[in-house]
């Protein structure tokens, strides 16, 4: 979940991926005494170690072997929206600027483009850990400003939130 300053703990990260600089990068970005990682280095194994469950984010390489993250996660929510599979946040590691609407496309919850960012990444997993934003109640004196949640910051022309 997340933690104080927006960091993460008590965790547990899926990381998808056949390339070991993505493993080493994520792992030493994320890392944590409460934070916890399982490899697949191929797309085929993630659904099936998802069902196992205690996974709270999978962060997903655009290429894993013979199966992407763009078809993994497709079928994370194909899985989940037929009972198989609980619900999972997916982040998706995208090649390039242009693959943004591969992970629009597969219902990525968040995304960034390589070469991957420390702070990005661990405001990115933050973000997806963090409560959804309460809205006030009707007739209840609301704030216009915006939650901590929306506000989490990333440099400019970085994209990490799908829309």
């Amino acid at each position: 979940m997340s933690g104080p300053n927006g960091y993460i703990s008590g965790v547990h990260i899926l990381v998808a991926t056949d390339a070991d600089h993505v493993v080493h990068g994520v792992t030493a970005a994320l890392g944590g005494p409460q934070v916890s990682f399982t490899i697949c280095r191929e797309g085929r194994d993630v659904s099936s170690v998802v069902a196992r469950g205690g996974i709270d984010v999978a962060v997903l390489d655009l290429q894993i072997g013979s199966m992407g993250g763009m078809a993994v996660a497709m079928a994370l929510r194909l899985d989940h929206s037929a009972g198989r599979l609980p619900a999972t946040r997916v982040l998706m590691l995208l090649d390039r600027q242009a693959d943004v609407h591969l992970a629009r496309r597969s219902a990525a919850d968040t995304w960034l483009v390589k070469p991957l960012d420390a702070l990005a990444l661990k405001r990115a997993v933050a973000a997806l850990m963090a409560p959804p934003p309460v809205e006030a109640a009707e007739g209840e004196a609301g704030s216009d400003d915006e939650s901590e949640a929306e506000n989490v910051g990333t440099p400019e022309g970085e994209t990490v939130a799908a829309g």
